[in-house]
């Protein structure tokens, strides 16, 4: 009989928390509004090198720097920047494509996130 792998010895999984799922969430609205801005808000061919290539960016630089086990050790400070930058350009993105208010709500819920998530790694 084959058991639980919940309860596996052995084998450990990660502890995920609601800050976790809420990070995940961020990074995909983040995601999602750049390819909007990209493919809205540019003309054709550009629209198509934008709207794929701004969130691939982002999605690449979230893996090299800020995922859970990151390609480069930066110190936390040099990762709170990165993450802050790429916060600041889907906000402008937002603003660019005249939802400033969305823009806004964005960066305080990402902000506030990023914050929290930085103050839990030092401890």
């Amino acid at each position: 009989m084959s058991q639980d792998p919940a309860t596996e010895p052995g084998v450990t999984r990660p502890n995920v928390t609601p800050l976790d799922i809420v990070r995940v969430l961020v990074l995909l609205a983040a995601l999602a509004s750049l390819a909007l801005w990209g493919f809205a808000t540019w003309a054709m061919p550009w629209s198509i090198v934008v709207g794929i290539g701004a969130p691939l960016i982002v999605l690449v630089l979230w893996a090299l720097v800020l995922s859970s086990k990151p390609v480069l050790r930066l110190h936390p400070f040099l990762r709170a920047l990165v993450e802050l930058l790429i916060y600041v350009g889907v906000t402008l993105a937002w603003w660019s494509m005249g939802s400033t208010w969305i823009g806004i709500a964005f960066a305080v819920v990402a902000v506030a996130t990023g914050v929290i998530s930085g103050r839990r790694a030092f401890h």
